[in-house]
């Protein structure tokens, strides 16, 4: 099991090699153009033993295109489909050449046409079927390396590959490619943050439905090759390997780490009466979750028809094998796991100790490598917020909820605010995790955009063709009074200010923030909360909102820059908040309207503030920091909030407060700064005040 899998050049040939445990013959077809009605040459492999098929064919090499007829019993009811009619796509595929079109009948197993799954197809797919590419995997670097950022250092981008370019305005010269987004480096970096995380770049398929209605699986998550960069953002046809190393090497020469989103949870062939692609075709008793009673029909925890067999040991290694091969030959920092929960279930139910993640822990190169999991799926007990163990972060959809519910105004939410706002230990710390285990967003690309959240009561998902039934009806969002685009200048003012709030409250909070693409300049989906299929400028960044909402972008970026130079707000332990011995000041300190502590289990107070020692960071150095006070008030009316003792002496010089308006809501220039002499502060309704501490200042 040592000798790679796939095709790998060496000496004058290439050595192929491909892992089907129930064929009963395999044969390698080498075509000299995608589309190729004939293969050029028919090559029969062996079996030399661990269910691996081989053959070494010499005198060809990068670029060749091939793919593989297997043989083998079709018996849908006892999970077999194996069909030599079919080309299939090499599972270690390090290039792919086209999509498959899903109106070509010949690429489904069965006679689709009849509709009986049981019917074997005789029809060849060689010209319909996607081809691997033989790949030579040297690359120039040009000296760069892995940032090595760490984790509580972070602050993550989330943003799509073609849609962080392909709209005109992005005044890039090749827009929505790996190229295009290379342009954009400098804006992401000007920003402030230091990592983007990419969703799905593997090879991935539309599914029939989005080919009918004249839509596109735009998202990606319908993975059809773990090892090949995906060929829709290619700037030069078959030039997607190339491409995306460079976008990684430039995105490593500016210091940025990049996290891929990856989905093994399923992949793009579906269910029972989906195509023969890969791996249904290859051994489809191996690579799916069958269900026990009816080996006809996949096990489906994620809504998509399949579940890939984690519980597998070479199911297992084709997934280890693709990270490692992403954490090596293309460097990237860390991977985010889709559905992760589906990872876990090695049976049925989920298992924290699963194979999977055990199997990344001791892995010498993916224990080395950022590990953030999507802790839910669609199955049953599938919500599993802080069941991950050491070594994986979680996206925190509890602080999403919470901090939209906070800053709307509802009631109940002191107490689980007070977790978020500290780095959620109530989730990680009895698994002994940290705050960097809490990837906190407000917004992703699943959902609203933060402007469309606040100015939509109700999701508007009508251009998806699903009679507005996709996407979730739960989005706690607020439209302030109208619903959608208004000229209403007090509903404006309300919006942009608890968008700030929100913003404030990502980005100042102990934990990982994740900003999703755009949300930094009020980007707007028109109140489609599920925009997975929209490849248009619903989803594209339109960086023509910069000029209308500059303002707004100028305070997000203000924001970053606070919490990357102050350390305070990035600690690595939780805070104890126990009181000293020495009669220093508490880590933390928290206050209620009147300056008496917070009643955490009162559902109607909307009041909270405390205060940072930034002279007890705990972070295992020396680092001293400005203390901070920040008080969030989402009451109705205005609070004269006594203001607490600076923790290191002196007094307090409020820099931001939200109800202000540009520039006057954040006074970074220290300059500006005041001194507050009242002993009380007057915080307006809906408002979110920080101050800082230090004594030079005071």
């Amino acid at each position: 099991m040592s000798d790679p899998l796939g095709a790998n050049i060496v000496e004058n040939a290439v050595s192929f090699a491909l892992f089907s445990r129930h064929a009963t013959g395999v044969k390698l077809c080498l075509y000299a153009a995608a589309d190729s009605p004939e293969p050029s040459r028919t090559i029969e492999m062996k079996n030399e033993g661990e269910f691996i098929w081989r053959a070494e064919v010499p005198g060809i090499g990068a670029g060749q295109f091939y793919g593989y007829r297997v043989e083998g019993p079709w018996n849908p009811a006892a999970g077999h489909r194996f069909n030599p009619y079919k080309v299939l796509l090499d599972p270690y595929a390090k290039a792919v050449s086209h999509k498959p079109d899903l109106r070509r009948v010949e690429l489904f197993g069965y006679h689709r046409e009849g509709g009986d799954d049981a019917v074997m197809d005789e029809r060849r797919s060689d010209s319909a079927a996607p081809k691997a590419v033989v790949v030579d995997d040297a690359f120039d670097w040009q000296g760069a390396y892995k940032p090595a950022i760490p984790a509580n250092e972070l602050v993550i981008y989330e943003a799509h590959l073609k849609g962080m370019t392909a709209h005109p305005s992005s005044g890039v010269s090749m827009p929505g490619t790996y190229a295009g987004f290379a342009e954009k480096i400098p804006y992401i970096k000007d920003l402030g943050v230091n990592a983007v995380e990419l969703l799905p770049v593997h090879e991935c398929m539309d599914e029939l439905h989005f080919v009918k209605n004249g839509l596109s699986n735009y998202w990606g998550y319908s993975s059809i090759g773990y090892f090949a960069p995906d060929s829709r953002f290619g700037a030069v046809k078959g030039d997607q390997v190339r491409e995306f190393k460079a976008l990684v090497r430039e995105f490593h020469h500016a210091g940025i780490e990049v996290i891929l989103d990856v989905v093994f949870n399923h992949t793009g062939e579906g269910g029972q009466f989906g195509p023969h692609i890969a791996f249904r075709g290859i051994d489809n008793a191996v690579y799916y979750k069958l269900q026990k009673g009816n080996r006809r029909v996949c096990t489906d925890f994620t809504g998509c028809d399949n579940t890939l067999n984690l519980g597998d040991p070479d199911v297992l290694r084709l997934v280890t094998d693709s990270l490692r091969y992403w954490a090596t030959h293309y460097q990237i920092d860390g991977f985010r796991f889709d559905l992760a929960v589906t990872l876990g279930r090695a049976k049925q139910a989920f298992d924290s100790a699963a194979p999977f993640f055990m199997a990344l822990r001791q892995d010498p190169v993916l224990r080395n490598v950022k590990m953030i999991v999507e802790p839910w799926d669609l199955g049953e007990g599938g919500f599993r917020q802080g069941g991950f163990p050491l070594g994986f972060a979680e996206w925190n959809g509890r602080f999403r909820d919470s901090v939209r519910r906070f800053v709307r105004g509802d009631k109940g939410q002191l107490a689980v605010m007070g977790y978020n706002l500290t780095g959620s230990s109530d989730l990680f710390k009895i698994s002994g995790r940290g705050p960097t285990s809490s990837i906190n967003f407000v917004t992703c690309h699943d959902g609203f955009t933060l402007n469309d959240l606040v100015s939509y009561d109700r999701k508007h998902n009508g251009s998806n063709k699903e009679n507005n039934r996709d996407g979730t009806n739960e989005n706690f969002s607020s439209n302030w009074g109208i619903e959608g685009p208004t000229t209403d200048e007090g509903v404006l003012t309300k919006r942009l200010k608890a968008a700030k709030n929100m913003a404030c409250l990502l980005l100042l909070s102990q934990g990982v923030p994740m900003i999703a693409a755009g949300d930094e300049f009020l980007k707007t989906q028109s109140g489609n909360n599920n925009a997975y299929c929209q490849d248009n400028e619903i989803s594209w960044l339109d960086y023509r909102l910069m000029e209308t909402n500059g303002e707004f972008h100028s305070f997000v970026k203000k924001l970053i820059a606070l919490r990357r130079r102050h350390p305070v707000f990035r600690r690595r332990r939780f805070f104890s908040g126990a009181p000293k011995t020495d009669g220093q000041a508490p880590d933390i300190a928290w206050y209620g309207a009147g300056g008496e502590g917070p009643d955490w289990n009162n559902a109607e107070k909307r009041f909270l503030a405390f205060v940072l020692n930034g002279a007890d960071l705990k972070n295992g150095g020396n680092e001293l920091d400005c203390d901070i006070l920040m008080i969030m008030n989402m009451r109705d009316e205005d609070v004269d909030f006594p203001l607490p003792q600076v923790p290191q002496g002196g007094r307090w010089a409020r820099i931001i407060d939200t109800m202000q308006n540009f520039p006057d809501d954040f006074l970074d220039d220290e300059s500006a700064w005041q001194a507050l002499a009242e002993p009380d502060l007057n915080v307006k309704s809906r408002g979110i005040v920080l101050c800082l501490g230090c004594p030079e200042k005071a």
